[in-house]
């Protein structure tokens, strides 16, 4: 089904009117061009620039004949109506905004109004929120003043009229959970923004897509101590999957050399069965909670069902995502974390695979391309009906 749209004539890479940052939609025959509706509630996400060609071909294969517009730089957007069913599962975008809209930011004050204003009409009182304000513009902080201020000013109005409010608010390191709400304002420049708020169903709707993180920007972990920088990104897959693994809890490690994940799993206080065809460094291999077995990880399966999966081998991708869809399905671990490796961008459509046969099997499912990833994307996933704990 293709959105209807206002349909202009105009010179092409134009913009319209009113809208400098808002790109024109080519239409499918003569020398026309359509602007989005943006009087109609619509969806957002934020988008690093080198992934945006892969995010507006994600958004193509999921919602076909959909036009999928940019309302500012950094962003890409579809028709809220265009998401009939579930919300989508979306492995290039960084950020989730439901329902968003462009909105003026005339002055500190009177953004801060607005989103308290919002706040206190449609919230309860006692329930948990977020608000996250950042810059999405420029570069070398720019911007961040602004939004410090912003953030500031939200408190202080609440400090004034519902002080007990502020002792809900949650923190980047707080897990999204149920009966939350969220306010996001991303600045695309100093007067303007995109913004979302999305109160508790909408929430839990779309937790798949909401990272904790303003702007979905989780910084990458750093520890000199580590075999090599690779645990960023097991570190990044339990913020998305919001949980972690916990001391005691048992945890298979495929392609385990040089040790990175185990290391950080260790750390976590865990028991580690680390595979692999060459060892791990050699203090990890003296350690009295790794039990290393050498061998291939594909051809590995454990006695019993684990806590955790988790697996950073080098493979072609079909490999990997073969990997993770068994291991759910024979419920051999509760949680998975599984890196998905590229040797260019032509396979990135083979992930489509994971939304539609992984998921399913999961009560929580993530795919993305992580901040600590290059050419490699994670899934994530707590596995439907298995009894386990790690929650963050």
């Amino acid at each position: 089904m293709v959105e209807p749209q206002i349909v202009v004539l105009a010179v092409a890479g134009s913009s319209p009117v009113g809208h400098p940052t808002l790109p024109l939609v080519p239409y499918p025959s003569g020398p026309f061009f359509m602007v989005p509706d943006l009087s109609s509630e619509w969806h957002a996400w934020r988008v690093p620039e080198d992934s945006e060609p892969y995010l507006r071909e994600e958004l193509a294969r999921t919602f076909p004949g959909v036009s999928v517009w940019a309302p500012a730089p950094g962003f890409l957007a579809i028709p809220a109506r265009a998401v009939s069913g579930p919300p989508p599962i979306l492995a290039f975008a960084q950020q989730t905004l439901p329902g968003a809209e462009i909105r003026e930011v005339p002055s500190i004050r009177s953004a801060a109004e607005f989103l308290v204003e919002r706040m206190l009409e449609q919230w309860p009182d006692e329930a948990p929120w977020r608000l996250h304000v950042a810059s999405c513009y420029g570069g070398d902080g720019a911007g961040e003043n602004r939004c410090r201020l912003i953030d500031e000013s939200v408190v202080e109005q609440l400090r004034r009229r519902r002080r007990h409010r502020l002792k809900h608010r949650l923190n980047a390191s707080d897990p999204v959970r149920a009966g939350e709400h969220w306010m996001q304002w991303l600045l695309t420049e100093p007067g303007r923004g995109v913004v979302s708020i999305a109160a508790a169903p909408v929430v839990a709707a779309w937790r798949s897509g909401l990272v904790p993180y303003a702007a979905g920007v989780i910084p990458v972990a750093v520890d000199k101590s580590a075999p090599s920088r690779a645990f960023a990104k097991l570190v990044e897959s339990e913020v998305r999957l919001g949980r972690r693994i916990e001391p005691g809890q048992t945890v298979v490690d495929l392609g385990a050399c040089p040790g990175s994940w185990t290391y950080w799993a260790l750390g976590r206080g865990a028991r580690v069965t680390a595979v692999d065809r060459s060892p791990l460094r050699e203090d990890l291999m003296a350690d009295a909670r790794v039990t290393f077995v050498r061998g291939d990880a594909f051809g590995f399966r454990p006695e019993v069902p684990v806590d955790w999966l988790v697996c950073d081998v080098i493979a072609a991708p079909e490999r990997s995502i073969d990997l993770a869809i068994r291991w759910a399905r024979e419920r051999w671990a509760r949680q998975l974390v599984v890196t998905i490796k590229f040797r260019g961008d032509a396979e990135y459509g083979v992930m489509d695979r994971l939304k539609v046969e992984l998921a399913p099997e999961c009560e929580e499912f993530r795919l993305a391309r992580l901040c600590a990833n290059r050419n490699e994307a994670c899934v994530m996933g707590v596995v439907r009906g298995m009894s386990g704990e790690g929650t963050m």
